[in-house]
């Protein structure tokens, strides 16, 4: 077992990274050929989720991997990939600064809509796509998950 949960997968990661700059890649290229999102197959790319033995072959074919690599992409990952609890990468701490400034606005108003639960991060879509402005393009994400209630025993 490695002394990091998900070393292996980072590694890989690493490498599928630099085989797709290589080739000259988009993500949006990548999934078409995987049969999956952009934004579920980059996050799978690089360790966060399993693949199933049928899109880990496709993977294995797409990047020139061998067989310990397909293992690794169809293993269960050890979810949460930054390295400290409050991100220093400029653009992944606007995220945490949105959940900080937005989190209880996000939690009051669906529990105003749903009820006491939570937004799945497992029975869950996102997408993310450029939104031309003439002020300067602009990142537009989607997020969508399933609504759980709390249960009440």
């Amino acid at each position: 077992m490695n002394s990091e949960p998900n070393q292996a997968k980072d590694e890989l990661g690493q490498r599928i990274l630099k085989i797709k700059k290589a080739k000259g890649w988009k993500w949006n290229d990548i999934a078409a050929k995987l049969g999956h999102s952009p934004v579920w197959v980059c996050a799978a790319c690089l360790g966060q989720m399993s693949m199933t033995p049928e899109t880990a072959a496709k993977a294995v074919t797409l990047f020139g991997l061998d067989d310990a690599d397909a293992d690794t992409l169809e293993q269960a990952p050890y979810r949460g990939s930054l390295p400290t609890q409050v991100p220093t990468d400029p653009l992944i701490y606007r995220f945490y600064e949105l959940v900080s400034v937005y989190g209880t606005t996000w939690k009051e108003m669906i529990h105003e809509e749903f009820g006491d639960g939570i937004m799945s991060a497992i029975d869950f879509d996102m997408t993310m796509e450029r939104q031309p402005d003439q002020k300067g393009d602009r990142v537009k994400l989607g997020l969508s998950g399933k609504f759980l209630p709390y249960k009440r025993y």
